[in-house]
């Protein structure tokens, strides 16, 4: 742990859901000592079920918990005094919630001025502000959703993507902030938000529409840059999707599969003259890859270095040889006692990936260890009913 980059910062967490705990997440990953705070019982996250069945495990790795009545004034002054020691608090409550409890930004930084106070919010400041926001409303109002259905129907991404990027985009804000702090010895209150996340995201295709004059389709009735950029079907009856996104990689492809007529033709010398003409040879290509099974098709694709992908499903990833090889996949204890592999962070120091020093924390699983190390009476903290 002592050769991760953010060893020896301590965390303080008030999150819930996947923004806030991803953040959190992605600082204990690179060796923040990250708490996160819960109430008695535990956060509530840890039983959603269906769609959500999956988010405490998956952020919340890494990370040490402690339970804690915080409407108690014993409770309050027992995380403030854990507080007045953080580098970084985090939370995503909704805006005035935690004011409202003595956590807010004026009152800790006022008792820790190092301190970085990162918000995970639906909104920066401005009109928007005051409404609640869901990963799905920020997709549904910032565009995300229209340009990933087909026309006429909006259709969110299969994934939390606002809720991981922004968290992404605070724990980013949050390392710029302690950077700063090594000069100016003071903390800096970031935030992160939604909606300003998926305009972020949908940036290149308001460039588009600022270089073209015309207004970016949704993607599935895109007109593509590259002439072969889709899926293809395969004799085994699966699907390939194949790229090809220069005029070398088309050379490549067309002396590959018996196709050198077609590099004759001087309609299709360039990207940009296949485009328009793609009616024109897309039924060859198509047929000559139909001729093979997937498995024949991706093994050709990968020794001719094309760009290419089967299909995968999350549950693919499990088996996957490229992560099980790589230490993509972190092997981690379920709350229930059972193994998984979930992601590791996509990223690697000095070729070694990221990897997991300890599984999804039970409920309060560090309780005593954490108030103790700060001197507190735990048999009165219990006695009171304060700490779980």
């Amino acid at each position: 742990m002592s050769s991760l980059p953010l060893h020896g910062i301590k965390v303080v967490e008030f999150s819930h859901m996947v923004m806030g705990p991803a953040a959190g997440m992605m600082l204990a990953d690179l060796g923040a000592d990250v708490i996160k705070v819960e109430p008695i019982g535990g956060d509530k996250t840890r039983r959603l079920r269906g769609a959500g069945a999956g988010y405490f495990p998956m952020y919340n790795r890494n990370k040490r918990s402690i339970c804690v009545d915080l409407k108690s004034p014993q409770g309050r002054d027992a995380v403030l005094t854990l507080i007045d020691g953080a580098d970084v608090f985090i939370e995503n409550f909704r805006p005035g919630a935690l004011d409202k409890l003595g956590f807010g930004w004026d009152a800790l930084s006022a008792r820790n001025d190092r301190l970085i106070y990162c918000s995970e919010k639906g909104f920066l400041d401005g009109p928007y502000e005051h409404r609640t926001a869901l990963d799905e409303v920020t997709q549904m109002m910032g565009g995300l959703a229209y340009m990933t259905g087909p026309p006429g129907r909006p259709l969110r991404a299969g994934s939390s993507v606002i809720d991981v990027t922004g968290g992404m985009f605070g724990a980013m804000g949050v390392m710029a902030a302690l950077y700063e702090r090594e000069q100016s010895g003071r903390g800096k209150r970031v935030t992160a938000s939604l909606f300003e996340t998926t305009v972020f995201l949908v940036g290149q295709h308001m460039a588009q529409m600022a270089v073209t004059g015309q207004p970016a389709a949704p993607m599935p009735a895109r007109t593509s840059a590259w002439a072969i950029y889709q899926l293809f079907d395969t004799k085994d009856g699966e699907q390939v999707f194949v790229g090809v996104v220069s005029d070398g990689q088309w050379k490549t492809l067309c002396n590959a599969f018996g196709l050198e007529h077609l590099l004759a033709d001087p309609d299709l010398a360039e990207n940009r003259d296949r485009v328009i003409h793609k009616d024109r040879f897309l039924p060859e290509i198509e047929a000559a890859f139909k001729s093979l099974t997937k498995s024949e098709l991706m093994d050709r694709i990968e020794h001719l270095g094309l760009p290419f992908a089967p299909i995968g499903r999350p549950e693919d990833m499990f088996d996957d040889p490229h992560l099980n090889a790589s230490g993509g996949l972190l092997n981690m204890e379920m709350e229930d006692g059972t193994m998984a592999k979930l992601p590791a962070l996509p990223v690697a120091l000095n070729g070694e990936r990221v990897g997991l020093r300890h599984s999804p924390p039970k409920a309060g699983e560090h309780t005593d260890t954490v108030f103790n190390d700060l001197g507190l009476d735990l048999a009165t903290l219990r006695k009171q009913g304060v700490i779980g």
